[in-house]
């Protein structure tokens, strides 16, 4: 090493911790067993976030909230930029993927007991941010200012304007008035570019910390078995089995967004009559069928819609919960309610997200979920009582 190179190491040893960081990650090791591909989900994650973050930039740069403008912006980006319709679909694409792998690896934890002392503020801060990744897509669904997702977001809004005492304060909230306008896209703008991204700032630098000192989790019914087998290095064995899976998620990225860009659609009307399939995104879709089922009317003052919205939010606050209400250790009739609640829970969520969609990309979804539930392998199995 040159001398030069070492004068900038020790000038950076000095106001770092660099050789604490270094003999951190030389002990840092990965527990070896048969499910750890759950441990990739999480970088799987972060990787479509960072991805979400460079093309948001890029297209920060032509594009323009107002709503005389953000069509066109939008459209000027996807014609004329140069790569700039690769560039929105790949944001489009990742947007999706991001939110796909959050929820998976947000069942994977559950269903593995990750969530037990001492990672109970790993779970939540995963919670929260699955919860602003959601955020993000009900934000940016606005932002190009066309006819689908000017009447989605309508739709949402008037769902949010119908809980109990603090709806009407909630819809003027959201729309920045009394309805869906520019002033509600500008709005949006803000939280999707300035305020949901400090949010999620700070609960990934929280949730990424603790993750990097508490460790993987080892599954319940895996521990004996890791505990006999020599674990891996976390740098560089186990880093570049995970940049191997950015490489190929980045594949994966690179030929939906070539071979199915992101389509813009017609500028947004708001005196035209309403679109004729309004629908939400995939993620939010079992919930806005469970809103369809619901007659119209009222009870006590309560609208009936109203209800399920008040029991969505519920089971929101229930799952951040979780780690408290199923501690370590448990029964095993504990073990089976808790088991039973998360497969009953996530085949509603993808059997009414199939229903929604009623076409092909539904069989694409139960086929996809029912893998993924073989793949984990645990919601029924049995632990053994000498697991601790």
């Amino acid at each position: 090493m040159s001398s030069a190179a070492n004068a900038v190491r020790d000038w950076l040893q000095a106001r770092l911790p660099l050789a604490e960081t270094q003999e951190f990650a030389s002990h840092k090791t990965v527990p070896v067993h048969r499910f750890m591909a759950i441990y990739y989900l999480g970088g799987m994650t972060l990787f479509f976030f960072i991805v979400q973050v460079i093309t948001g930039i890029l297209l920060m740069l032509y594009y323009r909230p107002s709503a005389n403008e953000a069509f066109e912006s939008v459209e000027f980006i996807m014609t004329t930029v140069p790569f700039g319709w690769l560039i929105r679909s790949l944001h489009s694409w990742s947007a999706n993927l991001m939110v796909y792998f959050a929820f998976v690896h947000l069942v994977t934890v559950y269903f593995t007991r990750s969530y037990r002392k001492p990672r109970e503020i790993t779970w939540i801060t995963g919670c929260l941010l699955l919860f602003v990744a959601m955020g993000f897509g009900f934000s940016g669904y606005l932002l190009p200012w066309n006819q689908l997702a000017f009447f989605a977001t309508r739709v949402g809004t008037d769902i949010a304007g119908a809980v109990p005492i603090v709806g009407e304060w909630a819809l003027r909230f959201l729309r920045g008035g009394d309805r869906v306008s520019g002033g509600t896209l500008s709005r949006f703008y803000g939280w999707h570019v300035a305020i949901l991204p400090l949010i999620t700032a700070a609960l990934l630098a929280g949730h990424l910390i603790l993750v990097q000192l508490q460790g993987m989790s080892t599954p319940e019914s895996e521990r004996k078995s890791a505990a006999s087998r020599r674990p891996m290095q976390f740098f560089p064995n186990f880093a570049l089995r995970d940049l191997f899976g950015w490489v190929l998620a980045l594949a994966v990225l690179a030929g939906a967004a070539a071979l199915f860009p992101w389509e813009l659609g017609e500028k947004a009307d708001p005196f035209a009559p309403a679109f004729a399939d309004i629908r939400p995104e995939w993620y939010f879709m079992f919930m806005f069928e469970t809103l369809k089922l619901v007659p119209g009317g009222e009870i006590f003052g309560i609208e009936y819609e109203a209800i399920p919205i008040l029991g969505f939010s519920l089971l929101g606050l229930l799952l951040v919960l979780v780690p408290f209400l199923d501690p370590e250790p448990t029964t095993p009739g504990r073990r089976r309610f808790f088991n039973g609640i998360g497969v009953v829970g996530l085949v509603y969520a993808v059997g009414m997200t199939a229903y929604g969609y009623r076409s092909l990309a539904s069989v694409w979804i139960v086929v996809g979920t029912a893998l993924l539930i073989l793949a984990l392998g645990l919601a029924t199995r049995r632990t053994p009582r000498s697991s601790t």
